[in-house]
């Protein structure tokens, strides 16, 4: 079970450096990271303001942007389209990658900045643009020499040409490690920020339930110890979903999920995942299981099932108590459209071209739990069925995410 030490661990021996801001840009925390990057101490930057890290050239307008984003904050990677750069204590500038998140407490908002110092990765783009000057001189050489030796063309064209691949091979090798780079970092970001906001609720649930559980010793406080289990039980739940769903995104990016196709009836396997999921139902929620056609479907049953435990999920999740949730399927020619309704929050037009992305959260989700993987993982699942996917939404009247599943033999 994780605790407040395991999340100091995680703020101390973060590889990127992270820095919280407070009320007007006023450095709150930093990490031993962010010390590292910037060669500063702690105690030297806790209360200057977040400009003290900025090149002199940005600093006049700098305070701008930052009320900007006070004013409306939300999470995001700064720096596309441009390059970045940090001052360090001695002067020096150095490129960095910054992505920022933010959190309100006592009413205060508290602005999150996780920073990458990507000093060698403009070294390997450095390198990338020599490389690609060596390929044009190596290329005008081997113009040259097809017309200036006849007789040595055959055998020097050759050899040039080894040459040249093995600089077109060198070049996607460090173009491949940039990408994997980018990725890995923007990941680590998002992970860290999902994390710290997603694991922050139930823990604190647990260890408040788990502290006044002891408080309760006769069998007259039996019903209090049973809210309290209950409540322990949902938050590890909910910790157990976060999990699944890195595992499920791991195993996709890994290329380990095998592609079972089996015929089996359809309505059952409905009907009885529904009745499963029962159980996760808000105070006088139901659920409409509508069904129309041949009973009888090819395709993977596990993989559907995920599918199927998601979208359900999701309705139930994002919809009030005493709303309805509509599931339908419908048999048409050599295909199958299963149809997830609810009366929920709905999603905002802004929002919406997101929704396939990982670790992609609406702005009005927020503060229900997810790790905002599920409609990524539900896509990649029916993109290996060969299937498609799509949602309609509006603001605060619901969603409907239509999923079309191919026959398979």
């Amino acid at each position: 079970m994780l605790d407040q030490a395991h999340m100091t661990s995680l703020f101390e021996n973060a590889t990127e450096g992270i820095i919280l801001t407070g009320k007007g840009g006023q450095i709150v925390l930093i990490n031993p990271a962010a010390e590292r990057i910037f060669g500063y101490t702690n105690s030297e930057l806790i209360g200057q303001l977040i400009e003290v890290l900025v090149p002199n050239q940005f600093k006049p307008n700098h305070h701008l942007l930052r009320d900007g984003f006070y004013a409306k904050p939300s999470n995001r990677v700064m720096g596309h389209g441009r390059d970045l750069h940090g001052k360090r204590k001695d002067g020096t500038e150095i490129p960095v990658e910054v992505s920022l998140s933010h959190y309100v407490k006592n009413e205060e908002l508290f602005v999150i900045a996780f920073i990458v110092d990507i000093t060698h990765r403009k070294i390997i783009e450095q390198n990338m643009v020599r490389q690609t000057a060596e390929l044009e001189n190596v290329t005008t050489q081997l113009r040259k020499l097809n017309s200036d030796l006849e007789v040595k063309v055959e055998e020097r064209t050759m050899i040039l040409k080894e040459a040249l691949q093995r600089l077109e091979e060198s070049q996607e090798e460090l173009s491949d490690a940039l990408d994997k780079e980018r990725q890995l970092n923007e990941i680590k970001g998002r992970f860290v920020s999902m994390a710290s906001h997603e694991f922050r609720t139930p823990l604190s649930t647990v260890l408040s339930s788990v502290s006044l559980l002891a408080k309760y010793q006769t069998s007259d406080d039996q019903p209090k110890r049973d809210r309290h289990l209950e409540k322990i039980r949902n938050s590890v739940k909910n910790l157990n979903d976060i999990l699944e769903d890195f595992l499920s995104l791991g195993r996709l990016d890994e290329g380990k999920v095998p592609i079972n196709i089996s015929g089996f009836d359809l309505n059952n396997f409905m009907a009885e995942t529904v009745e499963d999921l029962h159980g996760l139902l808000k105070k006088d929620q139901v659920i409409h299981f509508l069904y129309e056609g041949e009973h009888t479907i090819h395709t993977d049953k596990k993989l559907l099932k995920n599918i199927f435990i998601n979208l359900v999920t999701n309705a139930i999740k994002f919809s009030s108590e005493g709303s309805e949730i509509i599931i339908s399927a419908e048999r048409k020619n050599s295909e199958t459209i299963i149809k997830f309704i609810d009366h929920g929050i709905g999603i905002a037009n802004d929002d919406q071209e997101f929704l396939f992305s990982s670790f992609f959260r609406g702005a009005n989700a927020m503060n229900i739990t997810g790790t905002g993987l599920g409609l990524h993982i539900v896509k990649r699942y029916t993109d290996l069925l060969g299937g498609k996917v799509h949602v309609q939404s509006e603001l605060n009247k619901g969603t409907t995410v239509e999923i079309i599943i191919p026959e398979k033999q």
